[in-house]
């Protein structure tokens, strides 16, 4: 083996070291070059790039430009377009003011013409008035003169043979349209009445309210008072009515003004008389019962008068209160059943005029429907029923026919005034109601008592149960027309003084007996 010596080894490796680095050198500027390359390729392209892109965004700016300019130039041509067609309207409108204005130049000047005429001829009339004023004051100074008497006394006599005149043809007038209207309204009247009454038929009055409740024996009036007045003090404050208890033997007599409160006494007291017990706390149970039943007995009531009519969508309140006339009773007329009565007159007549039967019907059982409240309420049970009706959601013609159905508004309807009749018939029929002796001698006497107060009346007589009254006046002092006035004033005095079932006629009577004896 040999050796290699030391500093040759060192030789090596430094010519070796230099070497690499050489070979590091060339490689890292062929690495250079090559990059630089690279860039200015890159750089190359770019600049080809935007340039391309500079004269793409050249041309659509300049297409941009040219299609701009020419939407400009189509937005001016439209609106030289417009600015010409305005130009042409305008200088027609200017001719026609011109025209317009021409005209009415040419009327100011005619009416500046006919004003002056005007004037002209205003002047002449004033002086024409005056001469007649003067020709006029003339004349009259010559009339006064001749007849001997001043203005103011030629016209109060002129005013007072014109009055007189007018007077007695008024009552000419008057009678010949009254005796014409009779002719025609009476036949009609009586043709629809008369169908009326023919297709409705009702029996005579069978159900007389009454305050009395029957004893088995006077025994029970001492049971009924009880001991130092308790049981009958117990009895009058639940039901809120008066208990007389007097010498009729076997009877107790029941006061109230609320017929419903009547009715609940009688009741009870009755149901205490049959059950023998009578003392305060049994009073108050038993009167609490019979106002529970009464609750339902007055609903059932209105609802069977409501469903025999036969009518839709009433208010049940409505169906409460009309319940409770069936307690209530005028001159012993059920008031219930003479409002079923005049609701189906009512719808009968209707029928023949050529008005709504339902809506009659409607009015005729709610007429009297204010006698329910009219012991709770002061008032006209009329303009009580109305109000009521109206509160209750009720149209107006229904309320206007209810109020005016005694007259005591001026009715608006048809219904309204047959309202009335339909009523004054339902009263006035035979069997519909009763009257004591003294009532209808008390009517009568009255109705002969108004007459006689009037002057030149001589003597009056009422007839007919009182449903005619005739009068005998003084043919010196009343003539034929003061007579025809005279029979209108009586009947509206009647008609504000007295109540009456019905109508009632009168009848002046004017006689001229010429006597002279031969001897």
């Amino acid at each position: 083996m040999w050796s290699v010596p030391l500093w040759l080894t060192g030789l090596l490796a430094l010519a070796a070291a230099a070497i690499g680095y050489g070979l590091r050198l060339v490689m890292a500027r062929y690495s250079l070059k090559s990059a630089e390359a690279r860039q200015q390729i890159l750089l190359e392209k770019a600049r080809l790039e935007a340039e391309a892109i500079r004269k793409e965004a050249e041309i659509q700016a300049k297409s941009g430009v040219l299609k701009a300019r020419e939407d400009v130039e189509n937005e001016l041509k439209t609106r030289r377009q417009e600015v010409v067609a305005i130009e042409e309207r305008m200088a027609q409108r200017e001719q026609t003011l011109d025209k317009k204005v021409a005209m009415i130049d040419k009327k100011v000047q005619t009416v500046e013409q006919k004003l002056a005429e005007v004037a002209v001829k205003e002047t002449e009339l004033n002086k024409q008035k005056e001469d007649l004023v003067r020709l006029t004051e003339a004349e009259r100074q010559k009339l006064q003169n001749v007849a001997g008497m001043t203005r103011e006394e030629a016209r109060n006599t002129l005013l007072s043979r014109i009055s007189e005149e007018v007077r007695g043809e008024t009552g000419m007038l008057i009678r010949r349209l009254q005796e014409e209207a009779k002719e025609t309204a009476e036949r009609e009247s009586k043709k629809i009445v008369a169908l009326a009454i023919q297709r409705y038929a009702f029996g005579n009055v069978s159900e007389l309210m009454t305050s009395t409740v029957a004893l088995a024996s006077d025994d029970l009036k001492g049971r009924i008072i009880g001991r130092e007045g308790r049981n009958i003090r117990a009895l009058e404050a639940a039901t809120g009515v008066d208990i007389l208890v007097d010498d009729t033997p076997e009877a107790v007599v029941i006061s109230s003004f609320d017929p419903v409160r009547r009715e609940i006494a009688r009741q009870s007291l009755e149901r205490l008389v049959m059950d023998g017990r009578i003392h305060p706390a049994r009073i108050e149970e038993v009167v609490a019962k019979v106002k529970e039943e009464m609750v339902e007995v007055i609903r059932t009531a209105g609802e069977e008068a409501v469903y025999a009519i036969g009518l839709q969508g009433v208010n049940p309140e409505l169906v409460r209160t009309l319940g409770r006339l069936k307690f209530r009773t005028s001159y012993s007329q059920n008031v219930l059943m003479h409002s079923i009565e005049v609701a189906q007159l009512m719808s009968v007549m209707a029928g023949e005029l050529g008005l709504d039967p339902l809506v009659a019907k409607r009015i005729g059982l709610f007429h009297d429907i204010g006698k329910a409240l009219d012991s709770e309420v002061e008032g006209n049970h009329a303009i009580i029923g109305a109000d009521f009706l109206r509160r209750n959601g009720e149209s107006q013609i229904l309320v206007n026919a209810v109020a005016a159905h005694h007259t005591d508004v001026e009715p608006e309807s048809l219904y309204a005034v047959l309202s009335a009749a339909a009523d004054a018939i339902s009263a006035a029929r035979p069997g519909a109601r009763l009257e004591t002796t003294g009532i209808y001698v008390k009517r009568l006497e009255q109705l002969e008592a108004i007459a006689n107060g009037f002057p030149g009346v001589e003597k009056s007589y009422a007839i007919q149960a009182g449903r005619e009254v005739r009068i005998i006046v003084e043919p010196e002092k009343v003539d034929d027309a003061q007579a025809m006035h005279l029979a209108r004033d009586i009947s509206k005095k009647i008609e504000q003084d007295l109540q009456y079932p019905g109508q009632i006629k009168v009848v002046v009577i004017r006689e001229k007996r010429c006597i002279e004896y031969a001897r």
